[in-house]
């Protein structure tokens, strides 16, 4: 099985029963105790009985929770392992702008955050969807990427136009902002952008969250009952990507002063 633990999860979820997604979540959420714990301990931990635990493994494809458990563990030491490299990149990279806000941030899973970056940096183009609560945060991400690159585009707080969305390519960059109560806007444009070969960022609460479950990157913020969690992990991404790329960065950021001072826009 070349698939990982959460690409498995991911994929077979929409077909899981309840009992069985919940099985999942939990082992998605706390893969350590996934991968230590009995079937016994992990469906009483996930409010199920052991059956179904069992069940979950066979409904993966998988020949028992044992094969369940050993997938489990090969990706939670490999997530062990690069921890400590992580940790070191996370200082060098998020770890000042996350200070301010760090009652509102989750922490963030460098791998992912990386991997957004790269992708936010080297796209044609960059789509950017949150609606109703979450378009203030989309918005700022949109008014903050602008400074740093061009062709950056945003969607409107009740929708999008489809044409916008036919303009992206294999190339492209959507980031989609989904949090409860989620929209259908969200996932519609998750669902459009992967049939147009585009990669698909999403800033959710859940992994398995309905735009999680199709997103090539999650990441994940913190409590979603403020709208500072999400301006933490936009400012976070913004930051990130202003080290990543700092040259290409800069010279847009010149360009941008100069246009400001010429039109009088700030009083100093």
């Amino acid at each position: 099985m070349n698939q990982s633990f959460q690409e498995l999860i991911k994929h077979k979820f929409p077909d899981l029963s309840r009992g069985q997604k919940k099985v999942a979540e939990f082992l998605v959420n706390f893969i350590e105790k996934g991968s230590l714990y009995t079937a016994g301990q992990i469906g009483k931990e996930a409010g199920v009985s052991e059956t179904t635990v069992i069940r979950l493994a066979y409904a993966l494809g998988l020949n028992g929770f044992s094969d369940l458990q050993e997938l489990m563990r090969k990706e939670w030491l490999s997530s062990a392992e690069s921890k400590e490299a992580a940790n070191k990149h996370a200082a060098d990279s998020a770890a000042e702008e996350k200070k301010p806000f760090s009652e509102w941030l989750s922490p963030v899973d460098e791998k992912d955050l990386s991997q957004a970056v790269d992708a936010l940096i080297k796209s044609d183009q960059v789509y950017i969807a949150g609606f109703r609560e979450s378009h203030t945060a989309a918005y700022w991400l949109y008014y903050k990427m602008n400074q740093l690159r061009n062709h950056v585009l945003l969607s409107f707080p009740t929708g999008f136009l489809l044409e916008t969305l036919c303009n992206l390519t294999s190339a492209s960059t959507v980031v989609v902002f989904s949090l409860p109560r989620y929209t259908k806007e969200a996932l519609e444009v998750a669902q459009q952008a992967k049939k147009q070969g585009a990669k698909v960022i999403a800033i959710t609460d859940r992994r398995l969250s309905p735009v999680g479950q199709i997103a090539d990157i999650t990441l994940l913020a913190g409590t979603t009952e403020h709208i500072l969690s999400l301006l933490a992990l936009s400012q976070v991404v913004i930051s990130s990507m202003q080290k990543r790329d700092e040259k290409t960065a800069g010279k847009r950021q010149e360009r941008l002063e100069k246009l400001y001072a010429e039109q009088g826009i700030f009083l100093e």
